[in-house]
């Protein structure tokens, strides 16, 4: 077993190379130069997030398609990712996690747009919609769509519920260990509670998604903001290692140590891209539910969510533990054993509940992250097998959930890796191939918005 470990680890560092860093963050900057710096038009999006598309087609509002990819996207990734960024690259790699998160809004727009584009209409009346209706209906690429639906769908019961309910189960077991809960109940809690909302399907989960997102948002940075007045000496410091970090060989500030610009920008980038899943190709499987005559409306809607998760969530998060290590220049860096041991004692300095806003908010972000992949991997499952592959699939992913928390998923987390960057080629694929069409339609929409009535901004040529 161990063997095959090693193997799959191989494998890993192999598909999430520099190539692949390099092909994401290409894509990321070419895509910003064809849409014109489409980030610019961020506040647009925004404000078209909770204004109603009216007399539309689509199963869910845009704001709750919004609110479900975030769901997916806002994750253990943003608390204990970039402690895990700092902890390996040190504070330069926030900068680059965030940098990364700026060009990535470009990337997320792109992929929703042709996902909405191409979408297609049920014999039941439920919009289908993503990377494989893009490549099979825009490029006539039916083996790509195959591939990428069929990655997607398995990465689903790993990176979207295995490890998600084991991260539950184990800031639970440690910092709960009162309650003397065994984790395979976590898992049958949680997995009763899924059943009950993924039954109803994507309004069931887009509703409470809606309802989860913004508290949990408003949750987690207000315990960020305490910890950054408890910290105020410290913020500009910590900004100014940030960014000094990110392009210094090697120096030491305050008790951290810059890793270098390489080992910086390694570890900033590969968190901002896992964070964000900008170019993963998952938020348009929701995106395309949305009501919205037009997908250009849905794909600026839909770019908020990296600008929220990482342009945002994942800044603040660095900020916060960065001045903290600042704070106790004697506790340093390699002290800690891991990144999440780093955000754990930034949240610890807030008396008596700052382990409860910290055990909250992972285990919100977790379980909404498992709402949220439990729609995505529902939908690939359709295209690859039809409306009669739903059930087994949602069957399937419940039993994952129940026993995943007693399970090593060391393993897991590998093999989701791998399929991650399985799902993101064929993505890239349609995105780059549909670059010129993605540009016509974003500078049709843009340059007419200001003189004409939005709802006969169409987009109709495909």
């Amino acid at each position: 077993m161990e063997e095959v470990s090693l193997f799959l680890a191989s494998i890993r560092d192999i598909v999430w190379g520099v190539p692949m860093i390099i092909l994401l963050l290409g894509t990321h900057l070419f895509l910003t130069y064809k849409t014109r710096f489409i980030q610019r038009k961020i506040p647009l999006g925004i404000k078209l997030s909770v204004t109603k598309d009216e007399n539309t087609t689509g199963d869910v509002s845009q704001f709750q398609a919004l609110t479900t990819a975030l769901a997916s996207t806002i994750g253990t990734g943003n608390i204990i990712g970039v402690g895990t960024a700092v902890y390996l690259g040190g504070p330069g790699a926030v900068f680059w996690c965030w940098i990364t998160g700026v060009f990535g809004i470009a990337t997320k727009y792109a992929e929703s747009l042709i996902g909405v584009k191409y979408r297609v209409q049920s014999k039941d009346g439920r919009m289908l919609g993503g990377a494989m209706y893009a490549l099979e209906r825009g490029l006539n690429l039916k083996w790509l769509a195959v591939a990428f639906a069929f990655f997607a769908m398995f990465a689903s019961f790993g990176i979207g519920c295995a490890t998600q309910i084991n991260a539950i189960a184990e800031v639970i077991d440690t910092n709960l260990a009162f309650l003397g809960m065994p984790r395979l109940y976590v898992g049958i809690f949680f997995g009763i509670l899924t059943a009950l909302i993924i039954i109803g399907g994507i309004k069931s989960i887009a509703k409470v998604c809606a309802s989860m997102v913004p508290f949990m948002a408003l949750f987690y940075i207000t315990g960020s903001i305490i910890i950054l007045i408890i910290n105020y000496d410290y913020i500009l410091p910590a900004l100014k290692a940030i960014i000094t970090l990110a392009f210094t060989p090697g120096s030491v500030a305050g008790g951290l140590t810059g890793q270098g610009i390489i080992i910086a920008a390694k570890f900033g980038i590969a968190r901002g891209l896992f964070s964000n899943e900008s170019g993963l190709g998952s938020a348009p499987l929701v995106a395309s539910a949305a009501q919205t005559k037009n997908p250009v409306r849905q794909a600026l809607v839909s770019a908020t969510g990296t600008f929220w998760d990482t342009v945002v969530f994942c800044l603040i998060t660095g900020i916060v533990i960065v001045s903290t290590v600042m704070k106790y220049p004697e506790v340093h860096m390699m002290n800690f054993q891991n990144g999440g041991q780093m955000t754990t004692a930034a949240f610890n300095q807030i008396p008596f509940i700052g382990s409860f806003i910290l055990v909250i908010s992972l285990t919100i972000f977790a379980y909404s992250t498992i709402l949220g992949w439990s729609y995505y991997g529902e939908r690939c499952a359709e295209y690859l097998f039809g409306q009669k592959a739903i059930l087994p699939y949602k069957i399937t992913y419940i039993a994952v959930l129940i026993l995943a928390p007693v399970l090593a998923l060391d393993m897991v987390w590998t093999v989701s890796d791998i399929l991650n960057a399985f799902m993101a080629v064929p993505n890239l694929i349609a995105i780059l191939l549909l670059s010129s069409q993605i540009a016509k339609d974003t500078a049709f929409y843009i340059d007419n918005i200001d003189h004409h009535h939005e709802e006969e901004l169409y987009v109709v040529d495909k």
